[in-house]
């Protein structure tokens, strides 16, 4: 059964997913969405069967060598398929981040970064970063905006800023021109999953003295 979700992803950040040209930060970000959004999810499958279909046809025009496919299948027998770790689900985290994770909400490593904001880096590829946050309720994070793009989704609780309130599985697309303040809903703490592609602009001085440490 989907969540109830009202924020979706682009059809070109889907069809960038499907073309594989997306930092593993944002990959991971669409990856996590479309484990609990059907309607997403049935988007970037209608892409990926594009892009088959233009392989496909691409293939026609190419002429297998002698012995290729014999080829093929020795190399396949020769290489054992990597063995998997079976996970017991969790109600936060969707499976392809608990692969990042290691485990379920209990396997995060958290670090204060300040007013009771914790995060958690997952190592992703050098083009853009992947954290963990967990907003306390009623909390919020300080105004800020943006140098490039951050794409961040809800996981637990909720939190409104001055677009909308997101829920679970909703995802808000920040670019250079929002400034916001998002305030985590009263009554239960909000872990978000955000990635971002360059800094972010703080408008305090405190965030910005810290903003190095914090990789944020």
């Amino acid at each position: 059964m989907t969540e109830t979700i009202k924020h979706h992803l682009t059809d070109e950040l889907l069809m960038a997913y499907s073309a594989g040209t997306l930092p593993e930060a944002f990959n991971l970000m669409v990856a996590t969405h479309l484990s609990l959004c059907d309607e997403c999810r049935a988007q970037a499958e209608s892409y990926d069967a594009v892009g088959g279909s233009l392989l496909e046809d691409q293939a026609d025009t190419h002429v297998m060598s002698d012995g290729a496919f014999e080829a093929t299948l020795a190399l396949i027998a020769e290489n054992k398929a990597p063995e998997t770790t079976k996970r017991p689900p969790c109600s936060v985290l969707p499976a392809p981040l608990q692969d990042y994770v290691g485990g379920g909400v209990e396997a995060i490593r958290w670090k204060s970064i300040g007013m009771g904001v914790r995060q958690a880096i997952l190592p992703t590829s050098r083009e853009a970063s992947a954290r963990l946050l967990l907003i306390p309720a009623g909390a919020a994070v300080p105004d800020h905006g943006h140098r490039g793009i951050e794409l961040t989704m809800v996981l637990q609780g909720a939190f409104s800023d001055e677009v909308d309130h997101f829920a679970r599985g909703d995802v808000e697309i920040a670019d250079q021109d929002l400034e916001h303040t998002p305030v985590a809903d009263v009554g239960e703490d909000c872990i978000c999953f955000a990635v971002t592609d360059a800094p972010l602009r703080f408008t305090s001085l405190i965030p910005r003295l810290v903003q190095p440490f914090l990789r944020i």
